[in-house]
């Protein structure tokens, strides 16, 4: 069985095609997937910005980042389901789409990059937290994951162009 194969399975299950021809499932869906977007890359531009040093420079990183981690991650949580919904929905069009790829490459390496920052920068964080000017390494981390956001965003706006 192929992964195409799968996807078409996918796409016309009860639920694919349901989803997918309601008139009203699929934009809730939508909305509900773009709203997860903005809590969730949002608060982590806050955070971002912060490492940069561009913004909130009164607050310390772990300060700033104990307030929003639990929205961010809420954020991803109702994003990543609504997108699986989506996905199942459409899936052959995503399996389709180099656009589909790219952003499931570009989600990928934003993975990496968290997972590099809390495991490495994260773990000297008490040295640096109150200093206005973060190290390189987690300023990096911040301009990383910004530019990985906008090409995710800009990946999965364009699909819906090129369905």
């Amino acid at each position: 069985m192929s992964l195409y194969s799968i996807c078409e399975w996918l796409q016309n299950t009860g639920w694919g095609t349901g989803i997918r021809e309601s008139t009203w499932v699929f934009p809730i869906i939508e909305t509900t997937h773009v709203l997860g977007l903005a809590l969730s890359v949002g608060t982590v531009a806050i955070l971002d910005l912060r490492l940069l040093g561009l913004g909130l420079k009164r607050e310390s990183v772990s300060q700033v980042m104990g307030q929003i981690l639990p929205w961010s991650l809420s954020g991803f949580a109702i994003m990543f389901a609504t997108g699986i919904l989506l996905f199942w929905s459409q899936a052959v069009k995503a399996y389709d789409s180099v656009f589909f790829r790219i952003k499931i490459l570009l989600l990928f390496f934003t993975l990496i990059n968290a997972l590099v920052f809390q495991f490495t920068v994260y773990r000297s964080m008490a040295e640096w937290d109150r200093a206005p000017v973060t190290p390189l390494r987690a300023r990096l981390a911040g301009a990383v994951s910004i530019a990985l956001w906008i090409g995710i965003i800009a990946a999965g706006r364009t699909m819906a162009y090129k369905f």
